[in-house]
């Protein structure tokens, strides 16, 4: 029996827990590479360029590139770090099944695929199509993305598949459609850095997309305000002019506030309200009650700084609004973009030179990740699987039956919900780490027990990955050409440096061999990514997301093509709504009315800390890529529960005290960080770990009823001290220390 790697031992065996990774003589990288690729990164969603070095079919190391017009060379701990993970020791190689009583073995592809297929149709015959499902990840490629909702629709033929961005971007492309009727940011961030007031809410940009910073700080250096809005001072915030220190679940409280001192006090723009928008009586009419004594208690922010952001942002002639996780990840996350955007509309700054509103996008491509068809109620071009007209034209496209295509299906945590009642007997994941990922992990991992048959595509052996029956080795995102959609709508270019090592495929390729397995082959017939791209061209034509005029020589000869692009000779639009024509079916933009409600779970006697999760500069996510990177694990090893000296003395709690938390989902341990840059009623715990490190065991599965996101930023905990004294501490300050 071949024997998996492990997780993290073998990091710490060859980097050394506080030695990073130093070449031997011998390894490729000592050597001039054979050449440089000009590829972007492979984590956050700024997709910053960058060129690597390849020697002997191996990512050997970075050179900066400068061109690259966003970043311009510059990159972030991760994005410096993120060669290293290509030649890792604990890199899938080949296929693995589960024995009964042994663990995993090595397997043939032949045996793997065969057995893959004879499952899925087993299950299927048995207990329907729907009964098998598939979940994928948004730091896919475009082309990887559209090929995996044309799988699950016409090879598997099945309603239930959804994406990790259902944990990431869906309250924001919810809110964004609702108002505008498009889902993307206004402006490029050239404008952000010419704006007179900046709004960040609930976004750490310092640390989880540190190149965007560089655009903020050249604002403040041409005299804009920036008000940063989040529970913690977290570095960006330190250079705020305003920080407004919101109690977590009363961002709509915030904003709804700040409407109304915009109303009372007239800063509006009388002729865009009237001429370009809908719904502002209705939506002025559901904050009339709120005055500032009402929102300093739902937000816990001084009613003088509330007036003073109100004040900033309604006299200002420019702004900018950007918000991110800390206000999406919410059971009213659409609610609190929504009241966001009615700040925009009121003061008529959308559609100009410098007046920009966005959602910062998260993971690698989780903008294009979310135009092209993986999410349960989606067709390429952003299109509505609900929509008979939307599914006519994706059918023509796809040449099958219209009839045949499923219909809407399940979000990813109420799959979840699906294998618990035993409605889903069988799943497909690729690039996706449920059990890290997803709140109320051991609810999830009771799920992934009781699956008859798990596939797990990926690249390492991830947490979840541990429960399949079967693990296939895909492909790291400099193995396989693409493209990607950038935070700002720009469509760029992933070059293949390497090919993918030992018996690992592409992840393509393995998607298009079980779909010939599964008897539609002649609807697979790609040869290269080209292919597949020029396929989603015409699948977005005349959709919201609509990529048909941007083509791979165009992208390359221009460095990125925004969307959209509606031909072959359109420049693309890096600036929305300059027209003032938008998507809804009025054409206008559209105010939402956002009555405040409070978070599914409040603080009480028995459970009386707000607990929230969040990021840190040195990880990613769930922590499959970053936590394999030596420098990286050094700098951030474990989950530290930041906690304010205050509420800590309250519990006798010292720096560096084992602390456990407790909720109605389950319990876990923490070193305690005391700092002074959060909320005295506040704890905050990262999320990039699993097992006993893992936040999401405490974490709610409440779903926002529109974008079903569960609510990650908000639940009642209590602070239960061990009495030990943790063994591994970070450095002082993990951002400043890079």
């Amino acid at each position: 029996m071949a024997k998996l790697p492990s997780s993290v031992d073998s990091i710490i065996d060859q980097f050394g827990p506080h030695k990073g990774y130093t070449p031997k003589e011998g390894f490729p990288g000592v050597h001039e590479p054979d050449k440089l690729v000009k590829t972007h990164c492979c984590f956050c969603g700024m997709q910053c360029g960058i060129q690597l070095k390849v020697k002997d079919n191996k990512v050997t190391g970075f050179e900066p590139w400068m061109e690259f017009p966003f970043n311009e060379g510059r990159l972030c701990p991760k994005g410096v770090q993120r060669y290293l993970q290509n030649n890792h020791p604990d890199r899938l190689l080949a296929p693995y099944k589960r024995v009964e009583g042994k663990g995993f073995e090595r397997t043939s592809w032949e045996e793997a695929m065969s057995k893959t297929v004879s499952e899925i149709q087993r299950i299927q015959n048995s207990h329907g199509r729907d009964a098998f499902a598939m979940l994928s990840g948004v730091s896919l490629t475009n082309e990887k993305s559209y090929m995996v909702g044309k799988f699950a629709r016409v090879a598997l033929k099945t309603a239930n598949l959804d994406y990790n961005g259902r944990l990431c971007m869906v309250s924001a492309g919810a809110g964004n459609k609702k108002a505008f009727g498009l889902d993307r940011i206004s402006n490029t961030w050239e404008d952000l850095k010419h704006a007179e007031v900046i709004i960040i809410a609930g976004t750490n940009v310092s640390e989880t997309f540190p190149t965007l910073t560089h655009y903020i700080w050249q604002a403040r250096d041409n005299g804009a305000k920036l008000i940063v809005i989040d529970p913690r001072v977290t570095p960006i915030a330190r250079t705020a002019d305003l920080h407004l220190p919101v109690r977590p679940g009363g961002d709509s409280a915030l904003f709804g506030a700040m409407l109304k001192i915009l109303v009372d006090n007239d800063w509006l723009d009388h002729d865009f309200i009237d001429n370009y928008t809908s719904g502002f009586q209705e939506s002025i009419d559901a904050v009339k009650d709120y005055d500032l004594a009402w929102a300093e208690e739902k937000t816990g922010i001084s009613a003088a700084k509330i007036q003073q952001a109100a004040e900033w942002w309604g006299k200002a002639k420019t702004s900018f609004l950007l918000h991110a996780r800390g206000i999406e990840h919410h059971s009213k996350g659409v609610d609190n973009v929504l009241s966001c955007i009615n700040l925009v509309l009121a003061t008529g700054r959308i559609g100009r030179p410098y007046c920009g509103y966005g959602t910062i996008t998260g993971q690698g491509n989780g903008q294009g990740g979310r135009e092209h068809g993986h999410k349960c109620d989606q067709l390429p071009g952003n299109r509505d699987i609900t929509n008979p007209e939307h599914r006519k034209y994706i059918s023509e496209v796809w040449g099958i039956d219209e009839k045949e295509m499923p219909g809407k299906g399940l979000s990813a945590y109420e799959i979840i919900e699906a294998i618990h009642r035993g409605e889903i007997k069988g799943l497909i994941t690729i690039c996706f780490n449920p059990l890290v990922s997803l709140p109320n992990n051991n609810f999830v991992r009771e799920a992934f027990e009781k699956l008859e048959y798990y596939v797990a595509i990926d690249f390492f052996l991830n947490e979840t990955a541990r429960h399949a029956d079967l693990i296939l080795p895909g492909s790291l995102h400099e193995e396989e050409e693409g493209t990607v959609t950038t935070a700002e709508g720009r469509v760029v270019k992933i070059n293949q440096a390497v090919t993918p090592p030992g018996e690992a495929r592409k992840d393509s390729d393995i998607l298009i061999e079980l779909a010939q397995r599964l008897g539609v082959g002649d609807k697979f017939a790609y040869k290269k990514a080209e292919d597949t791209f020029n396929e989603l061209r015409v699948a977005s034509k005349g959709g919201t997301a609509d990529y048909f005029g941007i083509t791979y020589e165009k992208i390359e000869k221009n460095m990125g093509v925004f969307w959209p692009c509606p031909s072959e000779d359109h420049p693309g639009t890096p600036r929305l709504w300059e027209d003032k024509k938008f998507k809804t079916p009025d054409g206008k933009a559209h105010f939402n009315p956002v009555p405040y409600r409070e978070p599914s779970e409040v603080v009480d006697k028995e459970y009386p800390v707000v607990m929230t999760t969040g990021r840190v500069v040195s990880q990613y996510l769930s922590g499959s890529q970053t936590r394999r990177i030596g420098k990286l694990v050094d700098q951030y090893p474990e989950p530290l529960l930041e906690i304010h000296p205050k509420l800590a003395y309250q519990y006798g709690i010292k720096d560096g005290d084992e602390v456990m938390v407790k909720t109605r989902r389950g319990e876990a341990v923490f070193p305690a960080q005391l700092v002074e840059t959060i909320r005295e009623d506040t704890v905050f715990i990262p999320y990039h770990w699993g097992g006993k490190q893992s936040a999401n065991q405490l974490t709610i599965g409440t779903l926002d009823p529109v974008s079903k996101i569960p609510e990650f930023k908000v639940c009642a905990c209590k602070l239960v001290p061990t009495g030990k004294i943790a063994s591994i501490k970070i450095k002082e300050s993990a951002f400043q220390s890079f």
